[in-house]
């Protein structure tokens, strides 16, 4: 076996079986902020597995997931090298907004590739594409139930048939982690020919398998949570061969859904409802229903199809046009 290389990263170069955290600068003509990157080299060969964490700032399980994982990965025991994004979004962090950067009010999870002259958040996008995604083999974007919502835990994969070999590694990615459910993100070949948009999908689209986390709700910085996600990146080290740990082996097999329908709102109100992220539906059952400012009904919500609520708005604010409910069709 060849003798581990150091890896350069930012005219940076790391020894094997250490780490080194990193801020990577982002300055636009407006506003300027920066990426806290922490990477773990390791003393043997292996793949590179980039993660990211905080796309949307108000999601807290997985950064604190990702704080967790700066201590527990000891780089003199890991095969391979991971470039760990500690927050993506700092100013929506610091500035706890939901999904939006605050500094110019777009969403980083519908910017990529991102543009190098482009807004604050577009040239955020393009350093994690060009700086973590681009030297990954493979790649985990974590993210948890945004502020007003609702939401079960879960992990997905991409999944296409322009690429089968990569759908494959990244179910096997998925189904190694831990997760009781597991979602298939179909993605169809001619949507290749427009932007990614989300982080995970820029990778699937340069042929990276990838998996998205979602696990956490409303914002809640919950331990279980965090310690959930904590531990299923960690299997998925052992899956890849990046760590060796029979303790952090998973013998869970999740179910799989293929399909998800949403509903949406109609209406600007109040949202009511006695549901929860989890619950089971049945095609045509009453699951909510909106009132304008002054409690009257202006629409009765009911379930299109049997299934499960994957997330869900879980607070009363709602504007027509919303995703009231997500649900997944059970097998």
């Amino acid at each position: 076996m060849l003798a581990q290389q150091p890896f350069v990263f930012l005219n940076t170069s790391i020894k094997p079986g250490t780490k080194n955290h990193f801020e990577i600068p982002v300055i636009s003509e407006k506003d300027s902020t920066f990426i806290p990157v922490t990477v773990f080299h390791g003393s043997k060969s292996g793949p590179v597995l980039g993660i990211t964490a905080g796309i949307h700032g108000y999601e807290y399980p997985p950064i604190l997931a990702a704080q967790q994982l700066n201590q527990k990965i000891d780089p003199k025991q890991l095969s391979g090298t991971i470039i760990l994004v500690q927050i993506a979004n700092v100013p929506a962090f610091l500035g706890r907004s939901p999904f939006l950067n605050p500094l110019d009010g777009k969403n980083l999870n519908r910017s990529f590739p991102g543009k190098p002259n482009g807004s604050i958040t577009e040239r955020l996008a393009h350093s994690i594409t060009s700086k973590i995604i681009a030297r990954s083999d493979f790649f985990v974007d974590m993210h948890a139930g945004d502020a007003p919502e609702d939401l079960r835990p879960y992990n997905a994969w991409y999944h296409s048939d322009a690429f089968p070999e990569v759908s494959q590694k990244g179910r096997d990615m998925a189904l190694a982690m831990g997760y009781d459910y597991s979602i298939i993100f179909n993605i169809p070949k001619e949507r290749f020919k427009k932007p990614s948009l989300y982080c995970s999908q820029e990778a699937f689209h340069r042929k990276i398998p990838s998996v998205d986390i979602e696990c956490g709700r409303m914002g809640i910085p919950d331990k279980t949570e965090t310690d959930r996600i904590v531990n299923g990146m960690l299997s998925l080290l052992v899956h890849l061969q990046m760590m060796d740990s029979k303790k952090q082996s998973t013998s869970i097999k999740p179910i799989i859904i293929a399909k998800r329908f949403t509903i949406k709102s109609k209406s600007t109100g109040l949202f009511y409802t006695e549901k929860k992220a989890g619950d089971l539906v049945k095609k045509g059952e009453l699951v909510g229903y909106i009132t304008n400012f002054f409690g009257k009904k202006l629409e009765d919500i009911k379930a299109e199809q049997n299934g499960m609520i994957l997330y869900m708005i879980g607070t009363p604010p709602i504007n027509k046009g919303e995703t009231i409910m997500n649900i997944g069709r059970i097998p």
